[in-house]
């Protein structure tokens, strides 16, 4: 687990996965030849789902079944930004009994790796890793703060571009929150030719989901300063 500090301000590849397995609310299930899709909302998510577990070190008996099966899951941003898709997941396994999503026997799978693409490139995250991380307190409940943020106080977005740097260059259309995790926002600035994404962090991580309140407002007062520099505001 990486510790926490001034200098980390944005989740590793394992914490983002760890995030997209918990808030995923579907899941594409591959295996046999066969693609299933799995939703389920219920409230428990594909972590409820999916028990991963290191690969036997010993041989299979001749008889045992090892059933290679691929989950694909999507992480999709939450708020109307250009090209949602803001990554995805590929975890790869054995099963040891044939792929049945109402069966509690197909929750349990022999890791065998697992991927995360995005913008930046292609990841591998170790199971070692990911049971090393812990949770994002943040990751089950973004998508209801960012479209919050949006939404019901969209007129404080453009007071967040006060903390970019360097400066939005000349032709912004606009600045959409893209993304929200324990380290800090994501804007997206959208212009006619394209759009890029920038890192708001907080001070400090957010520990505690009745933290995070408190940081996005250190993020404001910061801007409000930032905007004037003559005076105090709290």
């Amino acid at each position: 687990m990486r510790p926490f500090s001034s200098r980390a301000v944005q989740p590793t590849p394992a914490e983002r996965v760890r995030s997209i397995l918990a808030a995923a609310r579907s899941m594409t299930v591959l295996t046999d030849g066969v693609s299933t899709e799995v939703h389920h909302l219920d409230g428990t998510g594909v972590m409820g789902h999916i028990h991963l577990h290191e690969p036997s070190e010993t041989a299979p008996a001749p008889s045992a079944v090892r059933i290679p099966i691929r989950l694909e899951l999507t992480d999709i941003a939450p708020t109307p930004v250009r090209d949602r898709l803001r990554a995805r997941v590929t975890l790869t396994g054995l099963l040891a009994a044939p792929y049945d999503a109402e069966s509690t026997e197909s929750t349990c799978r022999e890791f065998g790796q697992a991927v995360l693409e995005d913008g930046t490139g292609r990841t591998f995250v170790s199971l070692d890793a990911l049971q090393a991380t812990t949770l994002d307190p943040l990751a089950t409940c973004e998508a209801g703060m960012l479209t919050h943020l949006l939404d019901g106080h969209g007129e404080l977005v453009p007071l967040l571009l006060r903390l970019v740097r360097p400066q939005p260059r000349r032709g912004l259309l606009r600045a959409v929150p893209v993304a929200l995790d324990r380290y800090g926002v994501t804007l997206r600035l959208e212009y006619p030719d394209g759009y890029e994404d920038v890192r708001l962090p907080f001070a400090t991580p957010v520990t505690d989901i009745d933290h995070a309140g408190s940081r996005i407002h250190g993020l404001l007062t910061a801007a409000r300063r930032a905007s004037h520099p003559n005076r105090l505001l709290a």
